[in-house]
Formats: structure tokens, C-alpha cells, sequence
């Protein structure tokens, strides 16, 4: 396939890395010499320096020819125009555009984004993935990161080992034996920094982060048996009332049984978001105070979630705020390294806004293929649903036997309803979902798993 991708920001880099790692031909335009020259050393791909929107940079590109474009600029207006003339000069067929101001996201404008109006095919809204991936953590005490698949039917959990954990020092075979009843897949750890595919017999040590997949009823017990706490969120207390904070704080609302406090730093933002909330408490002052987070009932809460627009700040707000203590907190946060001091700081879970678009946008890309997909502990791994055809090599197998590439491993199987787990015998039948666990490097081999034959089309 041949790709256009506007923008080589972070999440422009991150789309670039995983289209050309499996094997497409990648164009990346943008205004910067200087990160174009970054991403054409980085990667595998061709470099336009030219406005993303301009029809003269597009042709350079080569949309004429491409099949896909995908604008992640900074600026929405220029995605959008970018999508518009790639439609209109270049018949591209297939076009994504980030947006971010929730003004053009208004249902009261649902038909924007259409052929006769703007002619763009996946609209992405990062600060509702993000928040969206919030509420999951709220939902799912103990996991530092998690992700639903089949249409909720199938979660996939990552959970860090710790030395008091029950099950520490056991592998998943000894698990199973103790606790018959857990049905789970163990699909992947994450050892001093290097992801795995682990055997039933390897044990699970301290320290270990590992990804399972279950049903979603037997995720309070699987979190028990991993040491986790399963305590239910009742007070939450939210840092920064930006577009993603009062997504969170009205989500959490409509829950009904969650007591919310914002704090915002800015007075007129602190304002706007008053008016748009109607149970939440909004508090104007200084989350890296200890007073402002004691006003709000950061001693009190269960969970404290840090969406500022600045990295330090979630940090070290966290920091405070489980230090006034808090139960858990959920930061913000966008430069990547960072990510080693989550442990350090005992910041419980981090929501990398670029990871959870390129999640997104992938999953759009492959469409027909793949219907659900999440990126795994910073791209070492993706977890991937797809739909079994008439063409995939593993119609006709039992799940236990089947012949994955290497670095694979099947997280769980939906057929007419019903998850089967690995262990369990079941026969795989054309238009079954399949949750495979792949490392980097053999995600392409994943995609020709679910093969889609001419008659598909």
C-alpha cells in the first residue's frame, strides 16, 4: 500500500514507524526540514518538506498514486483541507484527519464529514480517545492499562507483578492448577524492559509487568489472585479542566455513583468548565499545592487523574497528591521518556496520548481485517481482533493447535457468543473473532492471518 502521512509530530512518526515496518511504501510531508531529515533517518521512508495542505506538496507525495492519507498535523484546519484536496485534486480513496477542537466534533454537525461536504473517512479526536481510555482504568482498579476487544466481550489487562502477590514466583500452568475456574490467556511480560511471548511453564516474577486477556465477569477475582486491589472508585479528584478533563469529569457524571472534584489553574477555563458540568465541583487554584489538593479531597479519593497540558506537572501533582493519600493516579503524559519513572514515582498508570491515536488510526487503516487493535507497552507489542474468512490459513484448527508465527500467541477466541480461552479445544469457523498477542516484528505475519480474498470485496 502506498501512504501519504501529514504531519511528522509524534503521532505523525508513530503512524509513519508502523506502516513502513510492514512493509508500505510511506511519504511524510511537513514544513520542518529538520523533522523530516529526523523521520527519513529514523525510518524507512520518503521525506517532503511542503505545507500537508498545499496540492503542490501532495503531488510531490505522490497522492495521486496513494491509497491512504492520513493528516496529523497541529492544525485541524489544515488536516481537513489536506483531506479535501487529496478528494478533490487526487481521488485519494481513503482519508483521516486528526481533530481536536471539540467545536467541529458538536453531533449538531454530524454531517461535516461527509463526501459532499468534507470528504474525510475517520475523524479522530484525541482528546476523546484519551479520555475514553481513562474511563477504562477508572473501571479496572489494579491494571495499569487496559483495553476491550469483541465488543467488550474480551479484556485485555496489563497488571505489574509485586513481591506480595500470591502468585509471585509461579508460572501460569501452577496458576491455572490452584485456580482451576480462572479462565485467562497469559499473552505477554515485560521484563526489565523486554517484551515476551512466555511459555505455560515460565514463572511469573516481581517486577513483572504481564498482559493477560479474560472475560470481563472474571476480572475482579483475576485481579485478587494477582494481588491487586479491587476497591470501586467513588471519589475522584481531576487535575486540569482542558478538553480531555471535562470529558472525564462529564462521563463520570453520567455514571452517577463517582464524586468528582476538577481543580483548574486558569480562571476563565475554571469558569467555562463550571458551566459545563453539572455535579462536579470546580475549584480554581493550584494543583501542586497542598492545600488546593487537600481542599479537594485528594486525601480522600480513591483515584486522582493529571491532564494538564504539561508533562512535569501531572508528574509531580501525582506525586503530591498520593503522598496526601490518595489511592491511585492516572497521568498524562507525552514524552515517552518518561515512561521509566512511573515505577519510581509510583504513579500507577500512564495514558500516552500519541500510542492511544496510533492505536486508532491503525485500527482504521485496517479495517475489514482488523476490528480492534492496542498498542502495547510503548510499540513492543499490538494486540489485534480480526475476523477468521473463508481464506485464513487457521479455518478448520482447534485453538491449541494451531500453527502462529513465531512471537504470536492467541489471547482468546468469540465464536457465536462464547470466549474460548487457549486450553480449551475449540474449532475455529469462518466469521469467529480472534485475539492474537503479537511482538513488534511479527505483526504484519498477524495481518495475513486474517487473509481477505477477492470475494470478500
Amino acid at each position: 500500500m502506498k501512504a501519504v502521512v501529514c504531519g511528522a509530530g509524534r503521532v505523525g512518526y508513530g503512524i509513519a514507524k508502523a506502516l513502513s515496518r510492514e512493509g508500505n511504501a510511506v511519504t511524510v510531508v511537513d514544513w520542518s526540514q529538520e523533522l523530516i531529515s529526523q523521520i527519513t533517518t529514523d525510518l524507512d521512508v520518503r521525506g517532503i518538506v511542503g505545507h500537508g495542505s498545499h496540492p503542490e506538496a501532495l503531488e510531490r507525495a505522490g497522492a495521486a498514486d496513494a491509497e491512504l492519507i492520513v493528516a496529523v498535523t497541529h492544525s485541524d484546519e489544515t488536516n481537513m483541507v489536506a483531506c479535501q484536496v487529496a478528494h478533490s485534486l487526487f481521488k485519494t480513496p481513503m482519508r483521516i484527519a486528526r481533530v481536536r477542537a471539540q467545536a467541529y466534533l458538536d453531533p449538531a454537525w454530524r454531517g461535516l464529514f461527509s463526501t459532499g461536504n468534507l470528504p474525510i473517512d475517520v475523524v479522530i479526536s484525541p482528546e476523546l480517545e484519551v479520555g475514553r481510555a481513562i474511563l477504562q482504568r477508572v473501571e479496572t482498579p489494579g491494571a495499569f492499562s487496559t483495553a476491550l476487544f469483541a465488543g467488550g466481550r474480551v479484556q485485555l489487562l496489563g497488571i505489574r507483578m509485586d513481591e506480595e502477590s500470591p502468585v509471585a514466583g509461579s508460572s501460569i500452568e501452577q496458576i491455572r492448577e490452584i485456580f482451576p475456574d480462572l479462565r485467562l490467556s497469559l499473552c505477554g511480560v515485560n521484563r526489565d524492559g523486554k517484551l515476551f511471548i512466555p511459555t505455560v511453564a515460565d514463572p511469573l516474577l516481581a517486577e513483572d509487568e504481564i498482559y493477560i486477556s479474560i472475560e470481563p465477569s472474571m476480572l475482579e477475582r483475576a485481579l485478587q489472585i494477582f494481588g491487586q486491589k479491587t476497591d470501586k472508585v467513588r471519589r475522584v479528584v481531576i487535575i486540569g479542566a482542558g478538553n480531555i478533563g471535562v470529558y472525564v469529569a462529564q462521563a463520570l457524571e453520567r455514571i452517577g455513583r463517582v464524586k468528582v472534584r476538577l481543580i483548574e489553574a486558569d480562571k476563565k477555563r475554571a469558569e467555562i468548565a463550571a458551566d459545563q458540568l453539572k455535579k462536579t465541583v470546580v475549584l480554581h487554584g493550584d494543583g501542586l499545592t497542598p492545600d488546593m489538593l487537600r481542599e479537594a479531597g485528594a486525601d480522600r479519593a480513591e483515584l486522582v487523574v493529571c491532564v494538564t497540558n504539561d508533562d512535569k506537572v501531572n508528574l509531580l501533582t501525582s506525586v503530591m497528591a498520593k503522598r496526601e493519600g490518595a489511592g491511585r493516579s492516572i497521568c498524562l503524559v507525552n514524552e515517552q521518556a518518561f515512561e521509566s519513572l512511573r515505577e519510581p514515582l509510583e504513579v500507577d498508570a500512564f495514558i500516552d496520548p500519541r500510542t492511544t491515536t496510533v492505536s486508532t488510526i491503525l485500527q482504521h487503516i485496517r479495517r475489514g481485517r482488523i476490528t480492534g487493535l492496542q498498542s502495547i507497552a510503548g510499540g513492543l507489542a499490538e494486540a489485534l481482533e480480526g475476523v477468521i474468512l473463508a481464506t485464513s490459513p487457521l479455518l478448520g484448527k482447534s485453538i491449541d493447535d494451531l500453527e502462529l508465527p513465531d512471537n504470536v500467541t492467541i489471547g482468546a477466541l468469540v465464536q457465536a457468543g462464547k470466549i474460548y480461552m487457549p486450553g480449551e479445544g475449540a474449532v475455529v469457523k469462518e466469521g469467529d473473532r480472534m485475539l492474537l498477542f503479537a511482538e513488534s516484528a511479527a505483526v504484519s505475519k498477524v495481518e495475513r492471518l486474517f487473509r481477505v480474498s477477492l470475494d470478500y470485496f
